[in-house]
């Protein structure tokens, strides 16, 4: 890049502005990625909790479901299955987290009451009620999963973008530039250096001249002077 710089103070100049705006954007970069970082380790913090929830909740629905199929049959838990009227609704919005835009899913109609579930109370028993009460937990816990992995996933793109761009600038643009103003301000230099040994021998030649000619005219004899002259 240096090479391609023409040595001028107005480049110089230039290059020295693009120098500290690039930092000042380097330190802005890096203050991003590392609030990126912090908001991205409470987030996995979150996951993690939510992860062993949605291990814990699917056994303990699994376990009902089994015990619900034992006592009262397949007929009966697939019957109070299709009775449910109202399915579950899903809606998402969004939520800004340092400038990285995540999912929020909201979620109604996940948890419901006996009579919102459409079999009844009569012809059914509490093994069923029971596994769709563990069914309806987990559902809830797999919507909060999903939020919190897609806001993670979201804000590790990020940090990964930010970094890239920190690295871009800290080792190959602010470099280049360094070594471009070096360029430059060491070709002015020489040029400095050039003009002033120039105007030096300009002023040794015009020193010479004048003595010379001060050395001629004392070597010049003075006109004869003749009477009536």
């Amino acid at each position: 890049m240096s090479k391609d710089v023409k040595p001028t103070r107005k480049n110089l100049m230039a290059i020295e502005d693009r120098i500290e705006l690039s930092e000042r954007g380097h330190d802005t970069l890096e203050k991003k990625r590392d609030g990126l970082i912090m908001e991205f380790m409470d987030i996995l913090d979150q996951a993690r909790d939510v992860r062993s929830d949605l291990d814990d909740d699917y056994e303990r629905a699994q376990r009902a479901l089994d015990m619900a199929r034992a006592m009262e049959g397949d007929v009966a838990v697939r019957g109070a299955a299709a009775a449910l009227e109202e399915h579950p609704e899903i809606t998402t919005q969004s939520k800004n987290i340092m400038g990285v835009v995540v999912p929020q899913i909201e979620s109604t109609k996940v948890t419901k009451s006996l009579d919102q579930r459409g079999y009844g109370l009569v012809g059914t028993s509490a093994r069923i009620d029971e596994a769709a009460d563990a069914y309806e937990e987990l559902l809830a816990t797999i919507i909060l999963a999903a939020e919190v992995e897609t806001a993670m996933k979201k804000m590790l793109e990020e940090i990964e973008k930010t970094k890239r761009r920190v690295n871009a600038l800290e080792f190959t643009l602010l470099p280049e530039l360094r070594e471009a103003r070096e360029y430059i301000e060491q070709k002015l230099e020489e040029q400095e250096r050039e003009e002033i040994f120039r105007m030096k021998k300009i002023k040794a030649k015009k020193e010479s001249e004048a003595r010379e000619v001060e050395r001629k005219g004392e070597d010049e004899e003075p006109p004869e002077i003749t009477a009536g002259g």
